[in-house]
């Protein structure tokens, strides 16, 4: 899973996720669409976290989360 040095990370719910294509729009160096036009997440993510942060908001289904990596806080 894609994550930053600062000890966050992406998580993706697939069953959530409809393919609007918002998180794209936002952070576009980081999320793309599979072949399911599901989301998925660079690794390592292309774009700062505060652009992040912005494409998570944006999703309209929430199917995007930043949370603290595994063993982290």
């Amino acid at each position: 899973m894609p994550e930053w040095a600062n000890g966050l990370r992406i998580v993706i719910d697939r069953d959530a996720c409809m393919g609007s294509g918002m998180c794209i729009v936002y952070a576009p160096g980081t999320f793309s669409h599979d072949d399911e036009a599901k989301a998925v997440a660079a690794d390592p993510p292309g774009d700062d976290e505060a652009t992040v942060r912005s494409a998570v908001d944006a999703c309209p289904m929430g199917a995007l989360t930043l949370v603290p990596a595994e063993g982290e806080g």
